[in-house]
């Protein structure tokens, strides 16, 4: 089916993460005023602001701003939404980095080095009085509209799923789907749980949603198919690592033949060259090398 860039009150803002249709937030209207679920990169807040210019609002009118977690193309910008007023909706477990970013800012650092700033800008503390944890199940209710908060780990222990009325804003444990593409599940370090993203998908069928609000993105109208494909990959690829590391294979050498690995996975549909890179700007290929190498080690010690 097509994807759309609005459905219902609920419109994708893309932020033109290097390249159009990598990296959203989404604009909610309410009669009380726009709300936003995700925020993007600090990196690309100008790009935040004419999007939301565009859509006849100034950030100004943003009261509440949802984050499904605090990887920084998800919430990196929520500090300056607070500085304009918002107030930030976040995992109770992920709140205090947002408060005191330096550990978050740190593991950035040792991971992107010199393409820290260039790729996620930056990264300042969002004042306490700003912040509001939700607890699973908690339902945020504004302008005649609510957001439910469901906890569902697995891609991070901060992370939340949103429902709004029949839809579900899945971050990245619903993976990243561009296009029409397969559901590719991203898998981070430090706490890659596959255990525990097998019953986050089981709660996210559980909502029966008819769309799916991805940050990677775009609105889908398929999702069984979608946890479908999902399941299937999250398996696939996670099998691939681990048969690797058992063959001996180091970390280091694992990269280039995992990029092998996912662009046949990828082109295995028929996607084009240009979709496959897009796939990789929302999900380098050695991230999930290394949260994959680290959740098997740990669960093998």
């Amino acid at each position: 089916m097509a994807e759309t860039v609005s459905q219902g009150p609920v419109t994708v803002l893309d932020l033109h993460f290097q390249t159009a249709g990598t990296v959203g937030a989404f604009l909610v209207r309410t009669p009380e005023g726009p709300a936003l679920v995700e925020t993007g990169p600090e990196s690309l807040f100008g790009a935040l602001e004419a999007a939301v210019n565009g859509q006849g609002f100034a950030l100004e009118d943003i009261r509440h701003v949802f984050v499904t977690h605090i990887h920084l193309d998800h919430a990196g910008a929520a500090w300056r939404l607070a500085r304009h007023g918002a107030r930030i909706y976040v995992h109770p477990a992920g709140a205090h980095h947002l408060v005191d970013p330096g550990k978050l800012l740190g593991s950035a650092r040792r991971i992107y080095g010199e393409a820290m700033e260039r790729l996620w800008g930056r990264l300042e503390p969002v004042p306490l009085e700003r912040i509001t944890p939700l607890e699973d199940g908690q339902v945020v209710r504004f302008g005649g509209m609510g957001l439910e908060a469901i906890h569902t780990p697995g891609h991070a222990v901060h992370h939340i799923t949103y429902r709004l009325e029949d839809g579900l804003f899945t971050g990245d444990v619903g993976g990243i789907r561009i296009g029409q593409g397969p559901v590719i599940p991203p898998f981070p370090p430090p706490d890659i749980d596959l255990e525990a993203w097998a019953h986050s998908v089981a709660r996210m069928r559980a909502a029966a949603p008819t769309h799916l609000y991805l940050t990677h993105f775009g609105i889908k109208d398929d999702a069984a198919a979608h946890f479908d494909s999902l399941e299937v990959n999250i398996q696939r690829i996670a099998a691939w690592v681990k048969d690797q590391l058992d063959a001996g294979g180091t970390v280091e050498d694992l990269v280039p033949r995992f990029q092998a690995f996912t662009h046949d996975l990828l082109a295995e549909p028929g996607l084009s060259e240009s979709a496959i890179q897009d796939y990789e700007i929302a999900d380098p290929a050695f991230m999930s090398v290394y949260g994959l190498a680290r959740y098997w080690r740990k669960r093998e010690s």
